[in-house]
């Protein structure tokens, strides 16, 4: 069968970029198959195994025969378990019906998206932000509005330039705290701002909860829980993946108002479907786990965020904020004329073989992200590499 031209392809695949972190993973695998000692600061999914018990239970359900369809919003039971969730951490109160359970917390983006927005429709970035989310709201025939923040401000978004990007085609700001690339928590007060934008000019807040519990200075923030008016315009969205180290489950989480909820449903129905049964069984054990299991794993990425700040501080010409949540640093990193974060990345998989990811990716250009969810020997090992690689830059 001859290939396809990719001009004959859908146009909605033009503007879409493919994953430059999974370029730089296969390349970082194809460095160890050849014998070389790669050390890996790219991965975004922790680098602990599941919890027994999550196991147990969805070993279970397969021997029960738990192997054929579910409801396509996910079982009641986890729904259930989640509205449990949201009410006893977040002190939210969504109904199981307000819930939807999808194939990770990124579909549930991808699902928000696509039942809010109509063509030429404006959603709002806050830059730097996960890649996924650009390509996602052009997907849905969106508009991405970048608004773009700083070191500096300790990427805290500005609430005068969000203002300012709000226009009548806007539908939607997504926020990501805290946030993949760089680990910042939005202040309360900017929160709350934005949140007052939303029912003032009438938009959504998609707020994707995904790294809830894996703060370290102060607790998250859910915005729906703001009051009645804001919680009618938000969108929360979290999941399995990152705090109970289920990122290959593929299993994430929405509550919505009902009528965004049933829609999503209904979307899902025509697409995936329910997300994988017996893995659901797993995420009910996972939202039941005492919270002693997640706050040992919160504990481990503290003190490497720890670690990497006091290595960071002692590479020449390397500055960086310190990480308030996530498993992210995102330092500044000095570049020669005409070089690019990508460039200076390949460079540094090449010749040191350490994997990170540039920060143009994520529209943070002049910067790489370091993810500590590796070993803290690793990453010893690795940031002493790139304090040798940098102590003989001249810039």
């Amino acid at each position: 069968m001859a290939a396809v031209p990719l001009q004959d392809l859908s146009p909605r695949l033009a503007n879409v970029r493919p994953s430059p972190t999974l370029a730089i993973t296969a390349r970082a695998k194809a460095l160890q198959e050849e014998g070389h000692d790669v050390v890996g600061f790219g991965a975004g999914e922790p680098d602990f195994n599941t919890p027994q018990p999550v196991i147990e239970a969805a070993i279970q359900a397969l021997h029960d025969g738990a192997t054929k369809y579910t409801p396509s919003a996910g079982l009641p039971a986890l729904r259930k378990a989640v509205s449990e969730k949201l009410l006893r951490e977040n002190k939210l109160h969504y109904n199981p019906d307000q819930v939807v359970v999808s194939c990770g917390a990124k579909h549930s983006v991808y699902n928000a998206l696509q039942v809010l927005l109509s063509p030429g429709d404006e959603v709002i970035l806050l830059a730097p932000y996960w890649m996924t989310y650009r390509d996602q709201i052009i997907l849905a025939d969106g508009v991405p509005v970048v608004v773009h923040s700083t070191a500096k401000d300790h990427f805290a978004p500005s609430l005068d330039a969000i203002q300012e990007a709000i226009t009548p085609r806007t539908r939607a700001i997504i926020i990501n705290s805290p946030c993949n690339p760089t680990g910042a928590m939005i202040p309360r007060d900017v929160l709350e701002g934005i949140a007052e934008l939303a029912v003032q000019k009438d938009f959504w807040i998609i707020s994707d909860e995904i790294y809830e519990h894996l703060t370290y200075d102060e607790p998250p923030v859910s915005v729906a829980g703001f009051s009645k008016a804001v919680y009618d315009h938000v969108i929360t969205i979290t999941g399995c993946s990152k705090s109970y180290s289920m990122t290959g489950w593929r299993i994430g989480f929405m509550a919505a108002p009902k009528p965004i909820a049933t829609a999503v449903s209904m979307l899902q129905d025509q697409v995936t479907s329910n997300p994988t049964s017996f893995a659901q069984y797993g995420a009910i054990a996972a939202l039941h786990l005492p919270q002693h299991d997640v706050e040992t794993m919160r504990l481990i990425f503290e003190g490497r965020r720890n670690l990497v700040m006091e290595l960071l501080h002692e590479i020449p010409g390397v500055a960086t904020c310190r990480p308030q949540g996530a498993f992210y640093a995102f330092p500044s990193v000095p570049l020669l004329e005409g070089e690019t974060d990508a460039d200076l990345a390949q460079t540094l998989l090449e010749e040191c073989h350490v994997a990170v990811v540039p920060g143009s990716v994520f529209e943070g250009p002049g910067h790489i992200r370091l993810s500590y969810a590796t070993g803290e020997d690793r990453i010893r090992v690795g940031l002493d590499r790139l304090k040798r690689f940098f102590a003989h830059r001249v810039v």
